[in-house]
């Protein structure tokens, strides 16, 4: 059985990617609300996916 290797982004990355901010980006993580992983004591990386569903399409804001 073989597994997809999972891929990860900086929050720079993130941030260039979506448009939100890495200071936002990281009050998220903070809050809980975004997953992140520590690779070290400095460096951070998320999930593109878990960035990915942060973002609502607006029109469910009736």
């Amino acid at each position: 059985m073989t597994t997809t290797p999972q891929r990860y982004e900086s929050l720079r990355t993130a941030s260039e990617r979506t448009g939100i901010s890495t200071l936002t980006l990281r009050k998220r993580i903070a809050s809980g609300h975004l997953p992140a992983y520590r690779a070290g004591r400095r460096i951070i990386r998320v999930r593109p996916e878990d960035v990915d569903a942060m973002l609502r399409d607006t029109r469910s804001f009736g």
